[in-house]
């Protein structure tokens, strides 16, 4: 199974239909959002020809965005508990370090977050943390990545999608 990992969108559809061709391209099974869609146009977006979950930003705040997510996937408040092929995922935006810390050497295999627009991989506890990046800040060098997840080999990647 290929997992597709998306964060902080923040309502540039261009980014997020080339992320979904990508995704698709790619023939992900699942993508999971870490957060930050913004509003639902953006949302409506990843209705395509995978299973999608999603969680809640520190931006995410138009009340109809779950509404809209829920018309063709999953969408989760805070904190999302997710099993693919044997494999837990805790999937939280990233807001509160203190929060993504306290996810490491319990129960999950990966720890999927964004907020903070890097991408990164990291191992604490044994769990490994995954933030695929987001849309360049102002501040950052880094332009927007997204990242997959193939849960039989393990082996993640980054991959730049272009504006």
């Amino acid at each position: 199974m290929i997992i597709g990992i998306v964060s902080d969108t923040h309502d540039n559809l261009g980014l997020a239909e080339k992320a979904v061709k990508f995704f698709e391209s790619k023939e992900c099974d699942v993508v999971v959002h870490c957060g930050d869609m913004i509003a639902p146009f953006t949302a409506e977006v990843f209705d395509a020809g995978f299973e999608f979950h999603a969680v809640r930003g520190n931006n995410d705040g138009e009340w109809n965005l779950k509404e809209a997510v829920q018309k063709f996937g999953y969408f989760y408040n805070n904190l999302a508990e997710l099993d693919f092929e044997g494999l837990d995922i805790a999937v939280y935006h990233g807001t509160s370090e203190e929060i993504v810390q306290g996810l490491f050497g319990k129960d999950y295999d990966y720890v999927f977050r964004g907020h903070t627009h890097q991408k990164k991989i990291s191992e604490y506890e044994g769990t490994i943390e995954i933030n695929p990046g987001g849309i360049r800040l102002p501040d950052q060098d880094e332009v927007f990545h997204v990242a997959t997840l193939d849960t039989q080999t393990r082996e993640i990647e980054f991959h730049r999608i272009e504006s």
